[in-house]
């Protein structure tokens, strides 16, 4: 039981060094992610066109 407690105690410790972002920290992050996936989304799309005019010629 002794351990349980001191494992409680510990998370409990750790929970109060977390350093939570900031707002902006998090909305600018969040449009870098969104920037990112479209660009990638975009790529793929591209290769993926490509590729399959490429068989479409082939076959």
């Amino acid at each position: 039981m002794k351990k349980i407690l001191d494992y409680i105690k510990s998370v409990r410790s750790e929970w109060f060094k977390i350093v939570w972002p900031s707002r902006d920290a998090v909305i600018r992050a969040t449009i870098m992610i969104l920037i990112f996936s479209g660009v990638a989304a975009l790529f793929f799309f591209v290769v993926d066109s490509i590729l399959n005019a490429l068989v479409g010629w082939i076959f």
